[in-house]
């Protein structure tokens, strides 16, 4: 007996109420289980975004709930990278205001281009995302959903959206989160077989070998040679027990670092090679610009390997 799928309702037309107070403008996306309407506040005057879940989804416990904790977050977050939201309901239907923002989606820009970021807008753009989930961290939420199209820049400023998924660290059901931009522990995760965790498959996995059956014959017991007794080492002083070191501090080896004399170099780190330093400048096909590009080299106490200035147009 075949499930009949419920029917597909198309979404709502221009100039109805989506939410109250919220008049529809335009229809922006459907996704699996939301609609993004672009509308008009009549008491903030301005355009809004509005979340809301689809007409075929509405009845399902699980989404409505996950809407509604969103928006909350969003409310209560502050932070220049991440969108705002306005306000969060629950009558007729859930819903989400947002503020409108001005730009593109990063997954736009990377297409409509012809050349790839200058390397100074990339700083910037990883500063911005690394700022805002430094917020997010220190909230205790992971994002689990960051892709070039929940990211909106504009005016020299990006921000981050979509916080559907996100949930404190822990056990995360499969499925969760775009494949192509999972973590590579996740994605590994996902792609594995899984493994037995309990039940009959978790002990035969743990079962140790049966051991052997009782005969009425007994088994004659191998003599072995006897073990010449270990030269005594010299005796050592006891090993001190390691002292707890502060994150971003390094800890103190036991072999001592020779200093350098008055007026030579200080020598470079041995986990640092100097011969493998990469080159200056990268080749001119794959600089935005011939007079604009940037040096790289690796950071060792050699005067050779010290950084360069930029050139400027």
């Amino acid at each position: 007996m075949s499930r009949t799928p419920p029917p597909r309702t198309s979404p709502l037309t221009a100039g109805t109420t989506v939410a109250p107070g919220y008049e529809v403008l335009a229809h922006l996306c459907r996704t699996g289980w939301l609609d993004l309407y672009d509308a008009w506040s009549q008491e903030r005057e301005c355009r809004c975004v509005v979340k809301v879940l689809r007409p075929d989804r509405q009845g399902e416990q699980r989404l409505r709930e996950r809407l509604l904790q969103e928006g909350h977050w969003l409310q209560t977050f502050t932070h220049p990278h991440l969108v705002r939201a306005y306000e969060t309901g629950e009558t007729p239907e859930p819903h989400v205001v947002l503020e409108t923002l001005t730009g593109e989606s990063l997954a736009h820009l990377v297409d409509r281009r012809r050349r790839r970021l200058a390397t100074d807008d990339l700083a910037l753009l990883g500063l911005h995302l690394c700022s805002a989930l430094h917020y997010l961290h220190g909230k205790g939420l992971l994002h689990l959903d960051i892709k070039p199209s929940n990211i909106v820049v504009g005016c020299r400023r990006a921000k981050v959206l979509d916080l559907s998924i996100a949930r404190p660290p822990g056990l995360a059901p499969p499925g969760l989160g775009t494949f192509c931009y999972l973590a590579p522990s996740r994605r590994a995760a996902e792609c594995s077989p899984p493994r037995p965790t309990s039940g009959a498959s978790a002990a035969r996995c743990t079962r140790p070998p049966p051991a052997p059956s009782h005969s009425t014959t007994p088994t004659p017991t191998p003599t072995l040679p006897p073990i010449a007794a270990p030269a005594q080492a010299p005796a050592q002083a006891p090993a001190q027990a390691p002292t707890q070191t502060p994150i971003g501090t390094l800890s103190s080896t036991n072999e001592p670092r020779p200093s350098p004399h008055a007026g030579d170099c200080p020598t470079p780190s041995p986990r640092r090679s100097t011969a493998a330093c990469p080159p200056t400048r990268a080749p001119g096909p794959h600089s935005p610009n011939s007079q604009r590009y940037w040096t790289v080299c690796c950071h060792t106490a050699d005067a050779e390997c010290r950084p360069r200035h930029r050139r400027r147009s």
